[in-house]
């Protein structure tokens, strides 16, 4: 079986996808149905329908370092919306396509542990990597597994876990290549050129003035920790242009390259 890619989505595709514009989604899923034998896992967040589905509800949302904060009384609706609505429409609109997918949470199968954020964000949750088991028996089987970054303690309430860290557990899991799909074409430098390459050094520098600033910084912090935890470099890209999954999986060089420490 080839190496696993890991592709995380969220953002405007999910926004455009809640308001009936499924475009952009339906895009992705058909290059991800041209592949040929080649296991792929999606995680996905949703925050703009959460911040819909909980401002209906009369709640106010809060970001810190670009990340929610997520008191214990907006987890139905965020759990609701991110386990249930958007995973299980990603779910159908993939099996339009011919693509036998599976809906799961980063809970099940135990794929992931989850222990309270250090951040004080309320019920939000910092995933680790744990067993694969589940994984591994739907990939071998040809499944597409779509999974929310909804997590749990090991008390077993349920947690809030950045997108992109969720993507990074699953990806360390099965020693996948990563792929965080963004708004826009990579992470821009400071004189706002689209970056091919982006270290350590280079982000602390570019973040400290706030050239990279609120979901992009947790974005590329995510990134930095999944390059060196697995030695290799990590792509930021556009999922406006998917075809580009193709040149990710043949080696090239797509949107903005994320490297390990000493690199």
């Amino acid at each position: 079986m080839k190496k696993p890619v890991v592709i995380k989505i969220g953002g405007a595709i999910l926004d455009g996808y809640s308001q009936g514009n499924s475009s952009a989604l339906t895009a992705l899923l058909k290059v991800i149905a041209s592949l040929e034998n080649q296991p792929v896992v999606i995680v996905h967040g949703g925050g703009c329908v959460v911040d819909e589905m909980l401002a209906q509800a009369g709640f106010v949302t809060e970001k810190k370092h670009g990340l929610r904060v997520t008191p214990k009384v907006h987890m139905p609706i965020i759990s609701g919306v991110l386990a249930g609505s958007v995973n299980k429409a990603i779910v159908a609109s993939a099996a339009s396509l011919n693509l036998s997918a599976v809906g799961l949470s980063l809970t099940d199968g135990e794929m992931v542990q989850c222990k309270l954020s250090s951040l004080q964000l309320g019920q939000v949750g910092e995933p680790s990597p744990y067993s694969s088991a589940l994984l591994d028996t739907l990939l071998k089987a040809n499944f597409l597994p779509i999974i929310s970054s909804i997590g749990a303690l090991p008390n077993g309430e349920l947690v809030n876990v950045n997108a992109d860290d969720a993507a990074v557990a699953i990806c360390q899991l099965l020693n996948a290549e990563l792929l965080l799909l963004t708004d826009v074409n990579g992470v821009k430098g400071a004189t706002g050129e689209y970056l091919t390459t982006l270290n350590n050094q280079q982000a602390e520098k570019l973040i400290k003035a706030g050239v990279i600033a609120g979901g992009m910084t947790a974005k590329v912090n995510a990134a930095l920790h999944a390059a060196n935890k697995l030695r290799r470099s990590i792509a930021v890209a556009s999922w406006q242009s998917p075809e580009q999954i193709v040149d990710l999986l043949n080696g090239g060089n797509i949107g903005t390259r994320i490297q390990p420490s000493g690199c």
